[in-house]
């Protein structure tokens, strides 16, 4: 019988390895919990930058050079808002736009988040349950040099340049976890924490009410976003650096040091495997880069084949 699998998922890489898991295993085994700590309003709309990117990804439409986007976008629409003096950081394409005009639609209609989100999947065909982690506003602030930031302000229009002092995640502790996403954890067979960045992605789903202890029941196995010193995408290393930590896969699965099983690194860092096994987890040395499709199946082959015959094996305390 396949494994039960429930995903917790943020950004490109998280998304890149759920679409892996969706390729091996059938629909009703597989659920995904995405961050929502970095959505945010612009031109009056919400933006769900990590659902969408799980969205596009698994319904084949992401753009395949940057991971986030559709594929085959035009811009017409930004670069008549550039002309008009409209602010341009943050780049919404013509046929994304589409996406964020029905979510906003729907949710002014009163429908709460998850049950767009599951309208928007039926109607771009995805059998996978993707599941926001909370239907609540729950907003990531950045404390910077440069004063406290949404998300997307450092992000983005700040191109993560300032140095990171600590995270809030805004209205976090009155809120509560999605429909489904308790059962989704229950459900599972174990957990896998997608290789996304730790801070930003990861953190602010375990900071639900009700969800680290949740996920504490369960086996949990964890990629590293993290080879060498280097972040496979986006700041992850360069915050861990800001906060003071050596920036590696060791310091990541130190993190997450009272919930994983078991953690996956690259090839690359072999040698940290004997100190994540110190930290009372199992440790496997494997290729993470994702760079094409056949790597992400390779990838989530690898993880599920060693959930079934070790993670498993290993009974919580």
């Amino acid at each position: 019988m396949a494994l039960k699998i429930t995903a917790f998922a943020g950004g490109v890489g998280g998304a890149k390895l759920v679409d892996g898991l969706a390729a091996l295993l059938p629909a009703e085994n597989l659920r995904v919990v995405v961050n929502t700590g970095d959505d945010f309003e612009h031109f009056g709309l919400t933006i769900c930058p990590d659902l969408d990117t799980v969205i596009y990804t698994l319904a084949g439409l992401a753009n395949p050079l940057t991971g986030w986007g559709r594929a085959e976008e035009s811009w017409h629409v930004l670069e008549a808002v550039e002309q008009l003096g409209g602010p341009t950081w943050f780049q919404l394409g013509d046929r994304d736009l589409a996406l964020h005009l029905e979510r906003t639609r729907m949710l002014q209609n009163g429908e709460p988040l998850s049950a767009v989100c599951a309208r928007l999947c039926a109607q771009l065909g995805i059998a996978v349950q993707v599941l926001p982690m909370s239907d609540d506003a729950i907003r990531t602030m950045v404390l910077t040099d440069e004063g406290i930031l949404p998300f997307q302000e450092y992000f983005v229009a700040s191109c993560w340049e300032p140095k990171v002092s600590g995270f809030q995640f805004r209205d976090v502790e009155k809120a509560r976890p999605a429909p489904g996403v308790v059962e989704a954890i229950q459900l599972a067979d174990c957990i896998i924490f997608c290789p996304s960045n730790p801070w930003v992605s990861l953190d602010p789903i375990l900071a639900v009410p009700g969800l680290r202890a949740a996920v504490a029941e369960k086996p949990v196995i964890g990629i590293s976003p993290i080879v060498g010193s280097q972040a496979i995408k986006g700041p992850a290393a360069k915050i861990f650096a800001e906060l003071g930590y050596q920036p590696s896969a060791l310091a990541v699965a130190k993190h997450y040091a009272d919930l994983l099983t078991a953690f996956v690194i690259d090839n690359e860092d072999a040698e940290l495997q004997s100190g994540i096994s110190e930290l009372g987890m199992l440790a496997l040395a494997t290729n993470i880069l994702m760079q094409n499709q056949n790597d992400r199946r390779r990838l989530a082959e690898e993880v599920i084949e060693y959930v079934s015959k070790e993670v498993l094996m290993v009974v919580k305390p």
